[in-house]
């Protein structure tokens, strides 16, 4: 938690130095801002207390593999709050990452109730922040700075107090290792690149939509589940969790080119009318000039 909250003053430093520099801009903070940001902050806290949580407690395999229900997750809630539609060959590529997921996850060698609870809360709460991520960046005045800035600004405090409530706060500032230089490296490391996962991630749903971003997070599980099975020493061996992990990731690599190849069609073909259009202009005025 505490470090969630250096990763929160990362940013709120870094954006508001920008802001102050004309190189970023968004909306000064009023009242209205708490309303268009609502309910984001609080789908991000649940998001980071329950990833933590589930990390701490899951092998990084099967946390990589029971995170692929988020992507499930998004196309509903996309499909709910943002109306969207999915070609019917997109959503076959989820279900067979979601079916992969399942096969891996039942030769679970050690399997955990309340580990597999909270991947399954961080799951949901990712796809409703992906979702509601993209539908905030429309809002006038925020922006994809703004939506960083606030998100971070409004929750910060009470992460803080939270924080101190349970005892985290206390045991990280009595933390030995605070004198260690190359302990202070790596958590000043860890808060900056937690700024720029956060931004990455809200740049892509920017120029993507929320269940491209999830699945393109997916395609990067595909080197930490695999490398994962060779290095860390906390996996579990069988071929039927290999098989499901090899199913899933496929899945995912399926609706990646799917969704690049619709993209890049899409394209091509506005440029195609695009093109017919100015050629038929341009025979319509030498028509009249004629």
């Amino acid at each position: 938690m505490c470090l969630g909250i250096g990763q929160m003053i990362t940013t709120l430093v870094v954006l508001y130095a920008a802001k102050k520099r004309k190189t970023v801009q968004f909306q000064d903070f009023d009242k209205s801002v708490l309303l268009k940001m609502f309910p984001l902050p609080l789908l991000y806290v649940g998001n980071h207390i329950t990833g933590l949580a589930s990390t701490k407690k899951l092998s990084l395999p099967m946390f990589t593999v029971l995170r692929k229900f988020t992507i499930l997750m998004t196309m509903i809630l996309e499909i709910y709050i943002l109306r969207k539609t999915f070609p019917k060959r997109l959503v076959y590529s989820v279900v067979a990452i979601i079916f992969g997921a399942m096969v891996a996850a039942s030769s679970d060698l050690a399997f955990d109730v309340e580990s597999y609870t909270f991947i399954l809360l961080n799951d949901a709460f990712t796809a409703a922040s992906g979702v509601y991520t993209k539908k905030k960046l429309g809002i006038e005045g925020l922006g994809k700075y703004g939506v960083l800035f606030y998100n971070s600004l409004i929750i910060v405090i009470p992460t803080l107090l939270a924080s101190a409530f349970t005892g985290d706060l206390h045991k990280a500032v009595t933390f030995e290792d605070w004198v260690k230089a190359t302990f202070i490296c790596c958590f000043l490391m860890s808060c900056f690149m937690g700024f720029v996962l956060m931004y990455s991630i809200v740049l892509c749903s920017h120029y993507n939509s929320a269940l491209t971003t999830t699945v393109v997070g997916a395609i990067k599980n595909v080197a930490v589940a695999f490398i994962g099975i060779f290095v860390g020493g906390d996996y579990l061996f069988s071929w039927t969790n290999f098989l499901g992990l090899s199913i899933c990731m496929s899945g995912g690599l399926v609706y990646s080119y799917l969704t690049f190849n619709n993209e890049t069609s899409g394209k091509n073909t506005e440029g195609t009318q695009e093109l017919k259009i100015h050629i038929a202009e341009d025979l319509k005025e030498k028509y009249s000039a004629s």
